[in-house]
């Protein structure tokens, strides 16, 4: 696929990148022993998150973010909802663009149990248009979070040990 055409249908690249990851720590959880991952979806998407996931009593609420493996991009935007909900994470799916498979991964999150990193040190973000006069206001429930904050994961098992704790980690 070219560039452009990931450009063009990044909305159902996003999608497709969202049910492989889905598929992926589902196979991981069910393999592990656990045997039952329950995934849902928001209707809307203003909450900070794009999926909650339960496995073992956790409970995660996860915003994700994509890039292409060797991407430059060297930060990403966060919704500050996010850190209200009960162990919160961002994951982002590097993943190469010539057959979609993902991994590594970019996580930014708490333990199991735990909040999201405060966002408070980041800057705000911008609007992308500006205004009648060119200016581009703020948008406060917006925090632009540097790559350098994030820990790389290399597998899916690390991604599921850091999403689920120990109970997922056995594989």
């Amino acid at each position: 696929m070219s560039a452009s055409e990931h450009s063009l249908l990044s909305t159902y690249r996003e999608m497709l990148l969202e049910h492989l990851f889905a598929g992926e720590v589902m196979r991981h959880v069910w393999l592990s022993g656990i045997k039952r991952l329950e995934i849902l979806k928001p209707q809307v998407d203003d909450g900070g998150y794009d999926l909650v996931l339960e496995a073992a009593s956790i409970v995660r609420h996860v915003q994700l973010k994509a890039t292409f493996q060797g991407s430059t991009v060297d930060r990403f935007t966060i919704n500050t909802a996010l850190s209200q909900k009960p162990s919160g994470c961002v994951i982002c799916l590097l993943f190469d663009p010539g057959t979609l498979h993902i991994g590594p991964f970019l996580w930014f999150g708490g333990p199991p149990g735990e909040r999201l990193p405060t966002l408070q040190q980041y800057r705000v973000g911008k609007q992308t248009r500006g205004n009648a006069q060119g200016k581009k206001g703020e948008r406060l429930a917006i925090r632009i979070v540097p790559r350098s904050a994030f820990e790389q994961l290399n597998t899916i098992a690390d991604l599921a040990g850091r999403l689920f704790g120990s109970v997922a980690a056995k594989i």
